[in-house]
């Protein structure tokens, strides 16, 4: 039997509103226990000119932003160490750091994806080995570099009951569909990035809290079926999106008042999440939900009346919603040092189960 470790997995994701930190003892495979979990603001200058950066795909992709990166990494850093702090650990109780940074481009098509921070940096500053560059292999052998979760999510429903959907809604949504015999993911469209972009831009507000704005408004079912009318839900599954990838299209509800256009873009998410449902062998029995968007009442109220079976926030099952996405990275992170996959040809369309990440060995001597 592989021996357990304990790791630690970091990341923040394409909302940008604060790295995830967590920890797991694993083996990477069916031996899984989760630990602390917190959640860290980017501090505001360094989050705005990430937004700013993602925003502008020629700069993501060609500028090297060694200063940027060096504060990614810093942050990341940073965070751990704080974790790490809270729960009373030091290096020595870590075997490992899963970094997975953050994303600022993803362009699978012409095979690049771009994450900040450093997993050397953080290694060095910290003490502890780190893998970092998990999407890399997958996007370099055709595949969609995301999602990432689904080995992760399968291990955790190991004992519920199946078909199951596990739907992800970050500022990008994406579902693992899990039976007995398959786990397939993709993306569905946006979730909370829409929206959140559209309230902040009207209000000042980073997000709408408990979907209060959008269940005050009127959806504009015209519009709504001009952006349900993109290219990308035709594509079968693999599939992946950036963030930025709907903006675009999505200024079609610049008209409307501020309510009603936030009420478009939530049903927007609702009806992409629904069409999933065409690439799943088997009706789902049940959908867990995780990601900042099960806050959001006006989504999960507007799915189970879309989907007509149980939609139920993750901790219905004693799954730690804020924290799944940090405790799979060091999940992963054992898996890339044993060589195990991270993907799978139904989870990202790679031609073949792809292992991935970079170890990157600490410098003797350093301590959090």
């Amino acid at each position: 039997m592989t021996e357990t470790k304990r790791a630690i997995g970091v990341i923040s994701g394409t909302s940008m509103d604060g790295i995830d930190v967590a920890v797991v003892e694993t083996d990477g495979e069916e031996a899984l226990r989760v630990g602390a979990g917190g959640t860290y603001p980017y501090p505001d200058a360094l989050r705005r000119e990430l937004l700013a950066i993602a925003a502008d795909a020629p700069r993501a992709e060609h500028d090297p932003l060694a200063d940027i990166d060096a504060d990614v990494s810093t942050a990341h850093a940073q965070a751990i160490a704080e974790l790490m702090r809270e729960a009373g650990l030091t290096a020595r109780d870590v075997a490992l750091i899963g970094l997975h940074g953050q994303t600022i481009l993803h362009r699978p098509e012409k095979r690049f994806t771009r994450q900040l921070g450093s997993g050397a940096q953080v290694a060095a500053r910290l003490g502890i080995d780190t893998v970092d560059h998990f999407r890399h292999a997958d996007v370099a052998a055709g595949g969609q570099g995301a999602p990432f979760a689904p080995l992760y999510h399968r291990a955790l429903a190991a004992k519920l009951a199946r078909p199951l959907m596990v739907l992800n809604l970050g500022g990008v949504g994406n579902v693992t569909y899990i039976d007995d015999a398959t786990t397939i993911a993709f993306d569905t469209g946006p979730a909370s990035a829409l929206l959140d972009d559209w309230v902040l831009r009207h209000t000042g507000q980073r997000y709408d809290a408990e979907g209060k704005i959008a269940a005050s408004g009127k959806v504009d079912r015209a519009i709504l079926a001009e952006l349900m009318g993109h290219p990308y839900f035709a594509l079968p599954a693999p599939k992946s999106l950036d963030r930025n990838d709907f903006h675009a299209r999505a200024r079609i509800v610049d008209a409307l008042s501020l309510a009603d256009g936030a009420a478009t873009l939530a049903a927007f998410t609702i009806e992409a999440v629904t069409a999933a449902l065409a690439h799943a062998p088997l009706a789902p029995q049940r959908w867990l939900v995780t990601g900042g968007g099960r806050r959001n009442l006006f989504f999960m109220r507007e799915l189970a009346r879309r989907l007509a079976v149980a939609v139920e926030p993750v901790e219905a099952v004693g799954w730690q919603g804020d924290f799944i996405e940090a405790q799979c990275f060091g999940y992963l992170a054992m898996r890339s040092i044993r060589g195990l996959p991270l993907s799978l040809p139904t989870t990202t369309g790679v031609p073949r189960p792809m292992t991935g990440g970079e170890l990157h060995r600490a410098s003797s001597g350093l301590t959090p």
